[in-house]
C-alpha cells in the first residue's frame, strides 16, 4: 500500500469520494487494498461491506482524523463530518440507555443510526462525545445509572 499510494494516509483517501456521506466507502476501499495479495489477513481485518461495526477502523480514524487533547490527529483531508462512531459494547450499552437506538447488534447500521443522532447535535463532527461516553462503560467508578436510570 505504501509502495502503491505512498502512505496509508493517501491509500484511504484515494478510495473517498466528496460526493460520500461517511467514510465507508473509503474503508472498503482501503480494507480491499489491505487484504489484496498473496496472504489474507481473515479475522484480523474487519471488512465494513460484511456489516461489521469496523470499531478498530473507526477508533483509529477518529485519532488520526480529530484532534484535539485527546486524539492527536494528522489526515486533515479527511472531512470530521464524514466519520462514524467506534462502535463497541460500552457505547452500543450507553446509546441503548440514551435512547440513540434500540438495535441489538453492534453492527455497521447501528453504528450510523447512533452517528446520525450525534450528527444532530454536532453536525460537523459527529464522534466528537465517543470518548467521554465510552468511559462510562469502561471504568469501575463510574455509573451509568446515575445518568441513564
Amino acid at each position: 500500500m505504501i509502495a502503491r499510494f505512498g502512505s496509508l494516509n493517501k491509500c484511504f483517501s484515494h478510495g473517498m469520494s466528496p460526493d460520500d456521506d461517511t467514510v465507508i466507502p473509503a474503508m472498503i476501499f482501503f480494507t480491499g487494498q489491505l487484504t489484496a495479495g498473496k496472504s489474507k489477513p481473515g479475522h484480523l481485518v474487519a471488512l465494513p461491506e460484511k456489516g461489521s461495526a469496523c470499531k478498530r477502523m473507526n477508533l483509529f480514524l477518529r485519532w488520526m482524523v480529530r484532534k484535539d487533547r485527546v486524539d492527536p490527529g494528522g489526515w486533515k483531508n479527511v472531512p470530521l463530518s464524514k466519520l462514524v462512531i467506534p462502535l463497541d459494547t460500552h457505547m452500543h450499552k450507553i446509546s441503548l440507555k440514551l435512547g440513540l437506538t434500540a438495535e441489538k447488534q453492534a453492527n455497521m447500521n447501528t453504528a450510523l443510526e447512533i452517528t446520525s443522532c450525534f450528527k444532530q447535535l454536532v453536525p460537523d463532527d459527529p464522534v466528537k462525545y465517543d470518548f467521554v461516553l465510552t468511559r462510562l462503560g469502561i471504568r469501575d467508578d463510574m455509573d451509568i445509572k446515575l445518568i441513564c436510570p
